[in-house]
């Protein structure tokens, strides 16, 4: 009876099921509207935050993409974490690949490919203009790493080569490991939730230190130096401020309605919430890139290619370390998916507070939705068909 439950295991819910198609509609929703109404989408984001005269925070996208972010930092059980040294091979495996190997790979795979392999087909000579890094007061003509400082419209914007703000927004994928679909891949190949939920709180908070700290030190080595005040601001608003939120709700509702209500009816509020700031975002985002993505439209593939063989890379080296460390199936696949997938929504978030929302960096952060349901459930359809090579 249990094997016919799980035979029936599949996507429910029709947005994490066309994911794809519903970022594909965003881009061409995104193009119209910077070709139609170029003024709408800068007007929104230039409701902003201003220090020095330079926009820091832009409103409504914080807005949105707090609406993405808490959903998935209330769903998370943290006292769940107690749990983690029952279950210690599987949550150090993780561990290591998350935070000690995967950023480093995306490092050294994004940079051949976008700054080596495919640079000539991105433009070798192409640039992009990017926020100055919060907390400069740099004067025009200065450079900042590989980046000019240049009036645009009025304001002060560092002008970088466009692969390296593409590569930029890589470097802020690969070191943001999924704490929310991969409950939902997890799921779909009979995987431990259990150990599944652990793994999600814990790299919850050891986002709270390693992010900011991983982000600073490699883009800076991608000569794209980002002062760490901006870094603290955008784990502040964008993972520590949902994640307090996320904690002190789930539990006063639980206290006040039950478990039972907060998982049947709170959370089947959230969605669509969830799904109508996502999706704002991401046509915001493309009403800028449009431009770009017209003129070069093999853009996407470009930025496309690193992150799938990235994925691939993590995935397979995770679950054959699993196999090696006798785990059983139901430990090593959500192990090496956890690290394979990606926590777009952080990455979209602090691309665009860092680099702004018109950035090629913030662009690469959403090319990582857009192949993200295809690929895992890929890898999903590969966990189920190898089950027997675990005892």
């Amino acid at each position: 009876m249990k094997e016919t439950i799980d035979e029936r295991r599949k996507l429910t819910n029709l947005f994490e099921r066309y994911l794809t198609l519903w970022v594909g509609l965003c881009i061409i929703a995104g193009i119209i509207l910077g070709k139609v109404a170029p003024g709408v989408s800068r007007s929104l984001d230039g409701m902003a935050f201003y220090i020095q005269g330079a926009p820091v925070v832009s409103i409504p996208v914080a807005l949105c993409l707090f609406f993405m972010m808490y959903p998935i930092m209330v769903k998370i059980d943290f006292t769940s974490v107690i749990q983690a040294s029952k279950i210690g091979k599987p949550v150090c495996l993780t561990l290591f690949l998350n935070w000690v190997v995967k950023p480093f790979t995306m490092y050294v795979i994004a940079y051949f490919f976008l700054g080596v392999l495919l640079r000539r087909f991105i433009g070798a000579e192409a640039t992009d203009l990017v926020k100055l890094p919060f907390g400069l007061d740099l004067a025009v003509g200065a450079t900042h790493g590989v980046g000019t400082v240049v009036l645009h419209e009025g304001v002060k914007m560092l002008e970088i080569p466009l692969w390296r703000s593409y590569f930029a927004g890589c470097i802020l994928l690969g070191i943001a490991p999924c704490t929310a679909m991969v409950l939902v891949w997890s799921y779909l190949a009979r995987g431990n939730n259990g150990l599944t939920l652990v793994m999600v709180a814990i790299n919850s908070l050891t986002m709270l230190v390693l992010y900011g700290t991983l982000g600073g030190f490699l883009l800076g080595m991608g000569q794209l130096p980002v002062p760490w005040q901006a870094l603290l601001l955008s784990i502040a608003i964008y993972v520590a401020l949902p994640l307090v939120c996320g904690y002190l709700s789930r539990k006063w509702i639980i206290r006040i309605k039950g478990k039972a209500w907060f998982k049947e009816k709170f959370l089947s509020i959230l969605t669509p919430i969830t799904i109508i700031a996502l999706l704002t975002t991401l046509v915001l985002l493309f009403s800028f890139k449009g431009e770009t993505i017209l003129s070069n439209p093999l853009t996407i593939v470009w930025i496309a290619i690193p992150l799938f063989i990235q994925t691939m890379l993590i995935f397979w080296l995770g679950y054959g370390t699993a196999r090696a460390l006798k785990l059983s199936y139901e430990d090593a696949a959500p192990a090496a998916m956890i690290g394979a997938s990606n926590h777009f929504e952080v990455a979209i978030a602090t691309a665009t507070l860092l680099f702004g929302l018109s950035s090629g960096a913030a662009l690469a952060t959403v090319v990582g939705v857009l192949i993200e349901v295809p690929v895992m459930l890929w890898l999903v359809r590969i966990c189920l068909r190898t089950k027997n090579f675990f005892t």
